[in-house]
């Protein structure tokens, strides 16, 4: 990975630290299993979730989709503690906040860092197109096979250290330094003991102006993300434990994909980017669900023609939530 790849993996990562919470839904309909962890189960009032990710990078996909591995020796890694709140507003509506904190360890080409500091944040909001929980034992009618529907969206806040910020390299970076709305539609259906989702997002962010770089002022000029898209599917399953908790085995898929962006309405061709990934998730909860421990790994696909313009990681993260009846 030469140096512009480096700068761009690093930006990259800063700005998504939440895509790891994504990408396993199960059961957020009827709480426990793998549900993301800022989505209130029907009739839950609040919750509170702290949740720890790990991110090894290992290579790049380049414009073309080819995957090249790191030089030996290297070693790139971000660490996020992500905090976060759920509360319900209404009986179909809720909303959230999330903040990480995010660490950046790094040894490449001989050059050594470990800088530290807050991430984006996130604010959520969700319309839940139903009024009884869609969980169920067995079917008996065509009811039965019915979703449960959530609608949300999200708005990200440039919270986090970015380069149009006063940093003097890549290695400080802890966001991406834009707004960005993201739509989003979630489908979800339990049938014990199994469990699938299926969530839609579609994002854009807002134009800024830029008079910095890296610490250095430039010539003013706006600048402008692309458009994202996400979709993402879970299929898991739910095993009844003796004590009455639950243990949840949720496996998920990914595509997020992000357009190139804009330079004084100008399209910019180094930028866009696309990742496909693969998840695996176990979750544990009590049998009152207020209580969720989950362990999450994430695999980016290192193949030829899995990605194009990103890094490709491996990203593990524990988490643990809290619900309030």
């Amino acid at each position: 990975m030469n140096n512009k790849k480096l700068l761009q993996a690093l930006l990259l990562a800063g700005g998504i630290p939440f895509l790891s919470v994504s990408t396993a839904w199960a059961a957020s309909c009827c709480g426990g299993g793998s549900a993301s962890s800022l989505l209130l189960p029907k009739f839950t009032k609040a919750m509170s979730d702290a949740s720890l990710d790990i991110e090894q990078y290992d290579g790049f996909w380049n414009r073309d989709g080819v995957h090249t591995p790191d030089p030996p020796g290297s070693d790139l890694a971000q660490y996020r503690l992500n905090l976060g709140y759920a509360h319900r507003f209404a009986p179909r509506w809720q909303g959230s906040i999330s903040l990480p904190y995010v660490w950046n360890e790094n040894d490449y080409a001989g050059l050594k860092s470990s800088t530290r500091g807050f991430g984006d944040a996130t604010l959520s909001l969700w319309y839940e197109n139903f009024d009884r929980a869609q969980c169920v034992w067995e079917v008996k009618d065509i009811r039965d096979l019915i979703p449960a529907t959530y609608f949300g969206a999200t708005l990200t806040l440039p919270t986090g250290v970015s380069p149009y910020d006063d940093v003097g390299n890549s290695f400080d970076i802890t966001g991406r330094g834009f707004y960005r709305l993201d739509g989003n539609i979630l489908l979800d259906k339990t049938i014990y003991p199994w469990n699938a989702s299926l969530k839609l997002g579609y994002g854009i962010s807002f134009e800024r102006s830029v008079n910095r770089e890296y610490g250095n002022y430039v010539e003013p000029y706006d600048r402008k993300l692309g458009n994202r898209t996400q979709v993402s599917a879970s299929f898991g399953y739910t095993r009844l434990l003796e004590s009455m908790n639950t243990l949840t085995y949720t496996l998920a898929w990914s595509d997020l994909q992000e357009d190139e962006g804009r330079l004084d309405g100008r399209p910019d061709p180094a930028t866009g980017f696309r990742k496909r990934s693969i998840a695996a998730t176990v979750a544990f909860s009590t049998f009152d669900k207020k209580w969720v421990i989950k362990f999450t790994w994430s695999h980016a696909l290192r193949g030829d023609g899995w990605g194009e313009n990103f890094p490709t990681t491996d990203i593990y993260t524990v988490g643990v939530s809290h619900a309030y009846h």
